[in-house]
C-alpha cells in the first residue's frame, strides 16, 4: 500500500508538510444532499492510507456538524492529520432557517469566540491551520490577522490561512503575521486567482489550496444539470453555472477534457485534477488542491491523478475552457459584507 501514497510538500514557507493533495470534508455532512456516514468515515481512513494528511472543514459547514463529524477521525490520528478549519461565515440572524443566507464577521471578539467553538467541537487543543473563511471589508485585515496571531501566540493555532482575498489583502495580512496558505476556488472553470493573487502568493512563499478543483463535480461529468439531476437540498442547484442553459453550454466545454482523459487512460476528473496539480510547476508555488468526496473509490481516483503528467499539447487544449464558461460562480446573495460560501 505504501507505493500508492502520494508525495508530500511544504505548504508555504514555514508551513506544515502535507500530502500534495488534501481532502475537502464539507460534503460528508453538508451542502451536497444525502450522505452515507459510514462510507464517509471509511473515506477519511482510505485517504489517510493513501498519504492524504490535510483534512479541511469549517465551522459553518452544517453549523458545526462537519467539525463534529470528522473529530473522532482527527483525534484517532492526531499525529498524522494536518487539521484545517475556518471562521468568518455566520448564519444570517434575519434568515435563521436558511442555511445559505449568511453574514461575514472578522472582528476580534468573534474570532476568539469562533476558535473556542471549533476547538470544543473538534476535541483538540490546537488547530494546525486556521483560515479566515471570507473577508469582511468593514474590518481592516491587519486587525483581523492581528487577532489570529494572538491565537498562535497562545498555542491554540499553529499556522494561519486566508480564503478568497485579493493580492493586496494577502500582502497586508502577511506583513502582520506569516500566512501559510491561501484557499481559493481554482480549476479549469475558475481561474480568477491567476490575475495577481497566485503571483503574490508565490512571491511571499504562501501555499495555495484550491477548493472545488473539480468544478464542484461538474468537470467529472457526474452531472450535467443540477436543477434536473441533483437532490433538492444540494447547494449546486443555487449556482448559475450548473443550471439551465448555462449548464448545457458548459457541458459542451468538457470535450477536450474527455479526449485527453481517453489518451491517458484516465477519467475526466483525473485530468482536471492533474491540471490543478501541475500549476505548482507553472507558478512556482506549493499547490495542494482539496477535492471533496465522501466515497473511497473517488479518493483513490483523485489521489491517482497526482501521478498524471499532462503534455504541453494537453495544456494548450485545456487553456481556453475557463474563458468560455457561462454563468457566475455564485448567485447573488445578500451579505453584510463581501464574500461567498
Amino acid at each position: 500500500m505504501g507505493s500508492d501514497k502520494i508525495e508530500t510538500v511544504e505548504l508555504g514557507t514555514g508551513g506544515p508538510r502535507v500530502g500534495v493533495q488534501g481532502l475537502g470534508c464539507m460534503g460528508m455532512s453538508f451542502a451536497y444532499g444525502p450522505t452515507d456516514a459510514d462510507e464517509a468515515r471509511a473515506t477519511l481512513e482510505r485517504a489517510r492510507e493513501l498519504g492524504v494528511t490535510l483534512f479541511d472543514t469549517a465551522d459553518m459547514y452544517g453549523r458545526g456538524e462537519n467539525e463534529k463529524f470528522i473529530a473522532p477521525f482527527v483525534r484517532a490520528h492526531r499525529d498524522e492529520v494536518v487539521l484545517a478549519t475556518k471562521f468568518a461565515i455566520s448564519p444570517d440572524p434575519d434568515h435563521p432557517d436558511d442555511p445559505f443566507k449568511r453574514v461575514i464577521r472578522n472582528d476580534r471578539p468573534y474570532i476568539r469566540q469562533a476558535v473556542e467553538g471549533s476547538l470544543t467541537r473538534l476535541g483538540v487543543d490546537e488547530i494546525d491551520l486556521y483560515y479566515m473563511h471570507r473577508r469582511d471589508v468593514n474590518v481592516p485585515i491587519e486587525e483581523s490577522v492581528g487577532a489570529m496571531a494572538e491565537l498562535v501566540a497562545e498555542g491554540k493555532v499553529k499556522h494561519l490561512g486566508l480564503s478568497e482575498v485579493t493580492a493586496a489583502e494577502l500582502r497586508a495580512a502577511h506583513a502582520v503575521h506569516p500566512i501559510a496558505a491561501l484557499q481559493s476556488e481554482w480549476s479549469l472553470f475558475s481561474r480568477d486567482i491567476e490575475d495577481g493573487v497566485v503571483q503574490a502568493a508565490a512571491e511571499l512563499g504562501v501555499g495555495l489550496v484550491p477548493y472545488s478543483p473539480l468544478g464542484r463535480g461538474f468537470l467529472t461529468g457526474a452531472f450535467v444539470s443540477a436543477d434536473k439531476e441533483l437532490a433538492a437540498d444540494d447547494f449546486r442547484r443555487t449556482q448559475p453555472r450548473f443550471t439551465g442553459d448555462n449548464a448545457t453550454a458548459n457541458a459542451a466545454l468538457l470535450a477536450p477534457v474527455r479526449t485527453i482523459a481517453e489518451a491517458h487512460g484516465a477519467t475526466p476528473g483525473q485530468i482536471a485534477l492533474a491540471w490543478v496539480q501541475q500549476q505548482a510547476a507553472v507558478h512556482g508555488a506549493a499547490v495542494v488542491p482539496i477535492p471533496g468526496t465522501r466515497k473511497r473509490g473517488r479518493v483513490e481516483e483523485n489521489t491517482s491523478a497526482t501521478r498524471i503528467r499532462l503534455s504541453e499539447q494537453d495544456l494548450a487544449l485545456l487553456e481556453p475552457i475557463a474563458g468560455q464558461v457561462a454563468g457566475a460562480r455564485y448567485a447573488d446573495m445578500t451579505h453584510t459584507s463581501q464574500g461567498r460560501a
